[in-house]
């Protein structure tokens, strides 16, 4: 019997060893991440059912990672919507939903955001509105609706996506009347209701990031320049205004760059900062490009990704899951064994 099962055991050892020595040549690599430094000596496996919790406003992440505002408002985004959501509540992240303007102007459009239900209480969670529209809200005197919607909703706050460009650019766009800064001042001290803001593809500059970061926000998220560029695909859709303007895709900051900015600000402001969470976003594509900024940043960061979650979610639920489980895992592994090269 003993026999039988060495020798079970010692077909495995071949098989796995065969497949060794077939996959040896397709296993060459010469590419090095030069980000890191590989520490294999110091730490065990991480436990796989370890977290890495952190905080935004008053809820608590299981990990560093945001699912960023894109989609909302028709019946395709709305399934999208509910499979991001599942997928949140399931691992513990935080997320917002795309443009909820549709549901103050068509009431039956509400139950389309009403994601609570899926999500529960623990998971943060915000309506995402753009600055022209607020603008016009301000001077409409309707911002109650707003408040009424979170209400309703049961949402966390509330994301306001700043898109100068894309507004321009956009056909359809709204004209902006009044530097953003002055609207974001206005809504927090009409509403008092938690906000994230946000940029769209091109991230934020110095002048900028120090305005906003002695605001009392609860978040800024960069959406800088790398990652889904807005104004580009307006320019896309207008081929007039493509031909000619183009040139401002090429506009911005990288998500490095803000990190770094940041940093600065933070120093530099010292009692007079306000605002301490970052979402760094704008053309992450994995944990370790997360991972990297995260503990490149001298705040309290997370990481958000846009494009990435919504591809999965495109194709099923179970797609989305394995990818957010496999960033999970890549992320503690990085915690565990990866340290920053320091410039």
């Amino acid at each position: 019997m003993n026999n039988k099962k060495t020798n079970i055991h010692s077909t495995k050892t071949e098989r796995r060893k065969d497949s060794h020595i077939a996959l040896a040549l397709l296993s060459q690599n010469n590419i090095v991440d030069n980000r890191f430094y590989y520490e294999p000596m110091i730490a065990a496996h991480p436990n796989k059912k370890e977290e890495w919790n952190i905080q935004l406003g008053n809820k608590m992440l299981k990990y560093p990672i945001w699912i960023s505002s894109m989609t909302g408002g028709t019946a395709k985004t709305n399934e999208i919507n509910k499979r991001l959501a599942k997928a949140a509540a399931k691992f513990g992240l935080g997320m917002g939903v795309g443009s909820a303007r549709i549901a103050l102007e068509n009431a039956s459009k509400v139950k389309d955001f009403n994601l609570r239900p899926i999500l529960g209480n623990n998971i943060p969670f915000y309506l995402n509105f753009g600055i022209a529209q607020i603008e016009k809200m301000i001077e409409a005197k309707s911002l109650t609706s707003i408040n009424k919607l979170v209400d309703t909703l049961k949402a966390d706050g509330v994301i306001i996506h700043v898109n100068p460009l894309q507004e321009w650019m956009q056909p359809e766009g709204d004209f902006i009347q009044q530097a953003p800064i002055k609207t974001i001042e206005q809504f927090l001290k009409a509403t008092k209701l938690p906000l994230i803001v946000k940029e769209v593809g091109q991230g934020f500059g110095y002048q900028s990031m120090k305005k906003l970061l002695q605001l009392p926000l609860t978040a800024i998220e960069f959406a800088a320049n790398g990652g889904t560029n807005f104004s580009k695909l307006e320019l896309l859709r207008n081929k007039t205004k493509g031909k000619y303007l183009m040139p401002f895709e090429q506009v911005g900051q990288t998500a490095e760059e803000m990190v770094h900015l940041n940093n600065l600000l933070i120093k530099e402001l010292g009692k007079k900062l306000t605002c301490s969470t970052v979402i760094i976003s704008g053309g992450i594509k994995n944990f370790l490009d997360g991972y990297y900024l995260i503990q490149k940043s001298t705040t309290n960061a997370m990481y958000g990704m846009a494009s990435e979650f919504l591809k999965y979610a495109k194709e099923s639920q179970t797609a989305l899951d394995e990818f957010i489980q496999y960033q999970i895992e890549g992320l503690l592994l990085a915690r565990t064994f990866l340290t920053i090269k320091e410039n």
